[in-house]
């Protein structure tokens, strides 16, 4: 089951964030923060699991494109109201690991808000779409949850088991990074020596840094292979 497209989704995921603590607003704000200071104005940007369209409007706002993917349709269907009145925005319904576009599209992929695990797909195939899709030159945004954040994503998510929108926290299974609920409801991360690990078959420059002290950033820019020398 994809939890976050048949029990977390549209207005259920839009209140996730009406509940988040003032700590983790904060987090969110700085995440979003500095993917737009990596966006230009002339810049056609795929967003990977736009969800219920929570940072489209900004997106939209710094870029000259931008192109939300999401499984789920009623997040679409949310999403679509929220983007009705901007002209540069563009949804469409996509396994982010399983992309439709040519290769060498846009001039930025992002993914945030911890998708790489959220979506439960290959992580390896996830990256490897997003590769292949990039320009040359262009960058390609993944964020995971910092381990300093723990304390404040855990009540973050209590908050949301509180509220019924996921299931009982099991507490003897939730640590190291992971959340786990007793309704099938899971959660990890992906610390920077994975992100490591993950990259490292890939021809990227790489940068993993964090942000706010909440976030992990892996900032990827795709290498241009060398031209074959005549023999």
């Amino acid at each position: 089951m994809d939890y976050y497209s048949e029990k977390l989704s549209a207005e259920k995921l839009k209140h996730c964030y009406e509940i988040a603590p003032q700590r983790v607003k904060q987090y969110l704000e700085a995440e979003l923060n500095n993917v737009l200071q990596k966006i230009k104005p002339g810049d056609l940007v795929l967003d990977l699991g736009c969800g219920y369209g929570r940072t489209l409007p900004q997106l939209a706002d710094k870029a000259k494109w931008i192109v939300g993917i999401d499984i789920s349709l009623s997040n679409l269907v949310l999403a679509q109201k929220i983007t009705e009145h901007l002209f540069n925005c563009l949804l469409i319904q996509m396994d982010a690991s399983n992309l439709y576009f040519p290769d060498r599209t846009f001039d930025a992929v992002i993914c945030i808000q911890n998708g790489i695990s959220a979506f439960h797909v290959d992580k390896n195939q996830l990256i490897k779409e997003s590769i292949r899709v990039i320009k040359y030159g262009g960058t390609i945004l993944f964020s995971s949850y910092a381990e300093k954040f723990w304390k404040h994503r855990l009540e973050w998510f209590q908050l949301q088991s509180d509220a019924g929108l996921i299931g009982e926290i099991d507490f003897e299974k939730t640590k190291d990074g992971n959340i786990v609920c007793k309704d099938g409801f899971t959660a990890s991360t992906v610390t920077p020596e994975q992100f490591y690990v993950l990259i490292s078959p890939f021809s990227v420059n790489t940068k993993i840094y964090e942000v706010d002290e909440s976030c992990v950033f892996c900032e990827m820019v795709p290498l241009k292979p060398e031209p074959e020398k005549n023999k």
